[in-house]
């Protein structure tokens, strides 16, 4: 086995149980390897740190596996499957959850779905996607489910130099599933669906709506497929207005209220959130409660500035909208979006609108999706309810 030598900061950060190295942390590598195979890991004195594999064509050339000397191989990787499953089964509702949440699984850019019967997988490292096999047949060993199906059709794949793809892994199934989350019930497209097909990292604080909705007027943008929407519907919004850029998320949106019953409080817009919420104030409407569930506006630390504006455009905005006593709904999945930028940003746009803010409540992602606390970017989902004055 080759063994990657790693510089004092890169070992620091391993030791203090962060699980990667950067590629300008990699000193050198001695003896053979082939990208993504699994190497020792030591510092500059010789000290052995643990294995990891390696992709030196990735920024994250190094992701931490284990510190013991032990053998990567199926049983290694049932060992962590089966703990991840036994953590959901103790706290979240398993009929459809995050099965694998990468590095705080300590199952490295491996993603696992779980949609009633059937799973949804990605890969997103060279490393673990040799392993793809292997790991298809344990989880068909622990879970049974009756198929799973691959999103490997990430952009970030390229940069490990995968391909991009998707497809049966095991079985053959209709890829549209019918799941229910809180007495409701979600048609959920895991072939051409975004992420894996639908946002489960949003759960708990979906049902952290009940309280704020009742009799309500209520304003759910970026709504993808309706969830928030219906759970407004479902807690006694008397009317609920979504909106979504995307004509399949919207054309989804209208099935899924369909499905439960509740077309006729639930209407569904294509629309671009920002222009719609300018067109919303110039014609003076009011909602009692605003959503704004918006897709991750940076990917990137540089472009943290730009997201900030957008984040507090659409708070500012949306605080127009809402008479005093109603309630701001608002999130963001944004890796480098600190909660701390968050709330600062929020707290700018309500200053600028004459607004002010009591915070009911702060969340983050589900239970499904831990977090790592030696490792920040595994808490990426901010959740607040203001109330507004």
């Amino acid at each position: 086995m080759a063994r990657a030598i790693i510089s004092k900061k890169g070992a620091g950060r391993l030791k203090v149980g962060h699980p990667w190295v950067f590629a300008s942390d990699i000193l050198a590598v001695e003896g053979e390897f082939a990208p993504g195979d699994v190497v020792t890991i030591g510092d500059e004195r010789g000290h052995f740190l643990g294995q990891g594999y390696f992709n030196p064509r990735s920024q994250i050339a190094l992701r931490f596996l284990t510190p013991e000397e032990e053998e990567i191989g199926p049983a290694f990787w049932r060992r962590r499957l089966a703990a991840a499953w036994e953590y959901r089964r103790r706290f979240v509702d398993t009929s459809s959850c995050r099965v694998v949440f990468a590095e705080a699984d300590f199952l490295p850019a491996l993603i696992v779905d779980k949609f009633g019967d059937y799973l949804v997988l990605q890969t997103l490292a060279l490393g673990i996607a040799r392993w793809q096999e292997t790991l298809v047949k344990l989880l068909v060993e622990i879970l049974a489910p009756r198929g799973i199906y691959a999103r490997n059709d990430v952009k970030v794949r390229e940069i490990e130099g995968l391909p991009q793809e998707k497809g049966f892994l095991y079985g053959q199934f209709d890829p549209l599933l019918a799941i229910e989350e809180h007495g409701l019930r979600f048609w959920v497209d895991v072939a051409n669906g975004q992420k894996t097909g639908y946002f489960l990292d949003q759960r708990e604080n979906r049902a952290a709506l009940a309280p704020l909705v009742s009799g309500a007027r209520v304003l759910d943008c970026f709504c993808h497929t309706g969830a928030f929407a219906l759970h407004a519907a479902h807690y006694g919004a008397r009317e609920v207005l979504g909106i979504d850029v995307s004509p399949e998320a919207v054309e989804m949106a209208r099935k899924n209220a369909a499905l439960n019953g509740l077309t006729p409080l639930c209407r569904f817009e294509v629309a671009n959130a920002f222009d719609e919420l300018r067109a919303l104030a110039q014609r003076r409407e009011k909602f009692d409660v605003v959503i704004l569930d918006p897709p991750a506006f940076t990917k990137s630390r540089h472009a943290v500035e730009g997201a900030a504006r957008g984040y507090k455009e659409i708070n500012l905005r949306a605080l127009k909208l809402i008479p005093p006593g109603g309630f701001l709904v608002t999130a963001s999945c944004s890796q480098h979006m600190s909660p701390e930028l968050f709330r600062a940003v929020v707290a700018d746009a309500a200053a600028d609108a004459r607004r002010r803010l009591r915070l009911v409540e702060y969340r983050t992602q589900a239970k499904d999706h831990p977090v790592l606390l030696t490792a920040p970017e595994t808490e990426y989902l901010k959740f607040f309810i203001f109330q507004v004055f």
